[in-house]
C-alpha cells in the first residue's frame, strides 16, 4: 500500500522508521512546510524518489497514497484529514486526535461518509505490560476494581511549540495515560475534577503539571498525577501504575514489570491486615497487538486490508479526547466537570 506522510518534525521518525519495518507499506510521499525539512527526512531513510511538497494538496496530488500519516500539529490536524479522506486516503493520525471535540466529530462524521479508516497512534496500549495488566484485569483475579491510579513524572526541554502551549500536560501528553485507563478500566469516566499549575522553575508557559480525580460508571474512581518539569527520578514515559481491586492489587511499572497479589483467603488475618500472596501475570496472547509504534502501524495497515476497524479507531477514542477535554474545563472553572462526548453532526 502507497502511504504519504505529513509534518516531518522529530515525531516522524518514529513513524518512518516503523513504516520502514513493513514489507506491505511504502512511502510515496513526504511533506513539510519546510520543504528542506521533508527532503532531509527523505535522504534519512533513503526515500530517494519520493514526492516532497509542502502542503497537503500537493502532496496528495502527485504521490496519490493509499494511506496518509498525519503528524502534523494538532492546530491542523482537522484541514489534513478532511482533505486526505476527501481524496479517498485512509488517515493515520498522531494524537490527539483534534485540537477541539467539535473537530473531533466532524472528522468521524467525514470518515463514515468517505468510507474510509480514520485511527489515531495511541501507542501506548501497544505495549507488552499493559496487554498483560489488561489481562490480568479481566481474568477477575483481582476483584471489581475499585480504584486506577496513574503518576506521570519527567522533565523535558521540547523547545519549539509544546513550551508556548496552554495546557500542555494535559493537551499533548495525558491523553496517552487517559487512553490506557479507558483502555484498562473498559468504560469511559462520567467525571472528573482537575487542579493544573505551572510550578516555579517550569520552563513551559502555562500547565506543566495537572491532578485529576475521574468517577468511574463501576463505581470506582481513576486518578492522575502528572508533571513535565519533576527533575530527578523519572517515571517511565507511560507512567507508573496501581490498578486495586476487592480482591488484590497490581503494580505495572510501565515497561516490563508487571506485579500482582491478592488474598490468600478472605478470612484469614495477619494482625490488622488480610493475608495475601503473589499471584501469577497472565503472559501475552498471540492475538495481542504490541511493538508500540510498530505494532500499531501494523495493526492499521492489516485493517485497511481486512476491511476491519483497528483498536484505535477514531470514533473509539472520542471518549479518551473527552477526558483531556473535561480535565481542561475542570481546571479552569474550578469544579467537577461531566464528561461528555458531543453528538455528531447531522447530514445536511
Amino acid at each position: 500500500m502507497r502511504a504519504a506522510l505529513i509534518g516531518c518534525g522529530e515525531m516522524s521518525r518514529a513513524w518512518l522508521a516503523a513504516a520502514a519495518e513493513l514489507d506491505e507499506i511504502e512511502i510515496v510521499g513526504l511533506a513539510d512546510l519546510d520543504e528542506g525539512r521533508a527532503r532531509s527526512r527523505a535522504v534519512e531513510f533513503g526515500l530517494g524518489d519520493v514526492v516532497i511538497a509542502n502542503d497537503i494538496e500537493t502532496l496528495l496530488e502527485r504521490s496519490r497514497p493509499d494511506m496518509l500519516f498525519d503528524v502534523v500539529v494538532p492546530a491542523a490536524r482537522h484541514g489534513v484529514v478532511l482533505a486526505a479522506l476527501a481524496a479517498g486516503c485512509h488517515v493515520l493520525s498522531e494524537k490527539p486526535l483534534a485540537d477541539t471535540l467539535v473537530h473531533a466529530r466532524e472528522l468521524v462524521h467525514a470518515t463514515r461518509s468517505a468510507s474510509r479508516l480514520h485511527a489515531v497512534i495511541q501507542n501506548r496500549r501497544y505495549l507488552p505490560g499493559i496487554r498483560r495488566l489488561h489481562r490480568l484485569i479481566e481474568s477477575g483475579a483481582l476483584g471489581k476494581v475499585t480504584g486506577l491510579h496513574c503518576d506521570f513524572f519527567k522533565a523535558p526541554h521540547f523547545g519549539g511549540f509544546r513550551e508556548q502551549m496552554e495546557h500542555v500536560l494535559l493537551l499533548d501528553m495525558a491523553i496517552h495515560s487517559f487512553d490506557a485507563a479507558r483502555y484498562l478500566a473498559g468504560v469511559t469516566p462520567d467525571s472528573v475534577y482537575c487542579h493544573e499549575t505551572n510550578p516555579d522553575g517550569s520552563w513551559f508557559a502555562a500547565g506543566a503539571a495537572a491532578n485529576a480525580i475521574f468517577t468511574l460508571p463501576t463505581g470506582g474512581v481513576l486518578t492522575y498525577r502528572g508533571s513535565w518539569c519533576a527533575n530527578g527520578m523519572p517515571t517511565s514515559w507511560n507512567g507508573q501504575w496501581r490498578v486495586v481491586g476487592d480482591r488484590g492489587t497490581a503494580i505495572w511499572d510501565g515497561e516490563d514489570a508487571v506485579t500482582a497479589e491478592c488474598l490468600a483467603d478472605p478470612a484469614a488475618q495477619d494482625g490488622l491486615f488480610s493475608v495475601t500472596q503473589p499471584i501469577e501475570v497472565p503472559p501475552l496472547h498471540s492475538d495481542d497487538g504490541i511493538d508500540g509504534h510498530l505494532g500499531l502501524l501494523r495493526d492499521f495497515a492489516r485493517s485497511v486490508r481486512e476491511g476491519r476497524e483497528p483498536e484505535t479507531v477514531s470514533h473509539h477514542n472520542l471518549g479518551s479526547l473527552a477526558m483531556v477535554f473535561g480535565a481542561i474545563e475542570s481546571a479552569e472553572t474550578g469544579r467537577s466537570v461531566t464528561i461528555a462526548i458531543p453528538e455528531e453532526p447531522e447530514v445536511p
